[in-house]
C-alpha cells in the first residue's frame, strides 16, 4: 500500500505568523498550535496540511520544493497576495503564464493562470 501525503513542512522563522498568513491564502484554518509549530489544513481531518516549525538560520537560496496555485482570476489573487505582504520575486522566469511571488519571509510560490473550461 503506497503512502499517504500528511503534510509539507515549512521551516519558519516565526512559525506562527506564517501560518496564518498561509491561512488566510488558502482558505485553511489552523488545525493544532504548540510553541515549536503550528499546522494549518482546510478542515480538521483533511489532508494534506502545512506544518511550520521554527529553524534558527534564514532562507538563503530558491526554494527546491514550491506550492503552486490556481485561481479562478490570476491577476486578482496576484493582487490580494500582495497587499497580505507577498511580494513579486525574479528567479529567472523570463516570460512565463504564471507569476512567481514570496510569502512574507520569502518563500516562493507560483500563482499560475486560471483554466479555461471550454
Amino acid at each position: 500500500m503506497p503512502s499517504r501525503w500528511e503534510q509539507i513542512v515549512v521551516d519558519a522563522d516565526d512559525p506562527a505568523r506564517l501560518a496564518r498568513w498561509w491561512a488566510e491564502a488558502l482558505g485553511y484554518r489552523i488545525v493544532h498550535e504548540a510553541p515549536d509549530e503550528v499546522e494549518i489544513r482546510r478542515g480538521p481531518d483533511e489532508l494534506p496540511g502545512l506544518l511550520f516549525t521554527p529553524v534558527p538560520d534564514a532562507k538563503t537560496t530558491k526554494n527546491r520544493l514550491h506550492i503552486d496555485l490556481r485561481p479562478d482570476d490570476q491577476e486578482a489573487e496576484v493582487e490580494r497576495l500582495v497587499d497580505m505582504g507577498a511580494r513579486p520575486v525574479d528567479i529567472g522566469q523570463h516570460d512565463v503564464g504564471w507569476v512567481v511571488l514570496a510569502d512574507p519571509e520569502g518563500n516562493e510560490f507560483c500563482v499560475l493562470a486560471s483554466r479555461r473550461t471550454e
